[in-house]
């Protein structure tokens, strides 16, 4: 169980720093280019992007909290079952339903940079703070009942 926690915390970590990086400093860097550069530029990293680097935190965080809390005691299984949530709504949901069709239309050349770049990182930040949450709810499991 404790190198399951700890596995869970690692991927939450994990996820939270790309979401972070990219607000933080990826974005602002597309923003200081021409819009025309900075749209190929996220073109190509939102073909890089998607690879098992990705993937398995992006999909591991959420299921992983999930084993932990089915394997944890009380009250460690609350904190880790809260994580799960989280993950799965601030970061999973909205990057489903709102980060990945915007990734598509600027991939399609269908929305403009300036359409896309603030209403992006403005969801994107919510995927930081959803997974920094996420990270410090299994932190709380992983320090209240193993």
């Amino acid at each position: 169980m404790l190198i399951l926690a700890l596995v869970t915390l690692v991927l939450h970590g994990a996820l939270a720093g790309l979401f972070y990086t990219f607000s933080m400093s990826v974005m602002p860097g597309l923003n200081a280019i021409a819009p025309a550069q900075a749209e190929e530029a996220m073109r190509s990293i939102n073909r890089k992007i998607l690879n098992p680097w990705l993937y398995i935190p992006f999909l591991g965080s959420p299921l992983a909290a999930l084993a932990a809390g089915l394997l944890a005691g009380a009250p460690a299984a609350v904190w880790f079952f809260a994580a799960a949530a989280v993950g799965f709504v601030g970061s999973f949901l909205v990057t489903v339903a709102i980060n990945v069709p915007m990734n598509n239309a600027v991939n399609a050349g269908t929305m403009a940079w300036k359409d896309y770049s603030r209403r992006w990182t403005a969801w994107n930040t919510l995927r930081a703070v959803a997974s920094f949450i996420s990270l410090v709810l299994v932190g709380i499991g992983l320090a209240g009942g193993l």
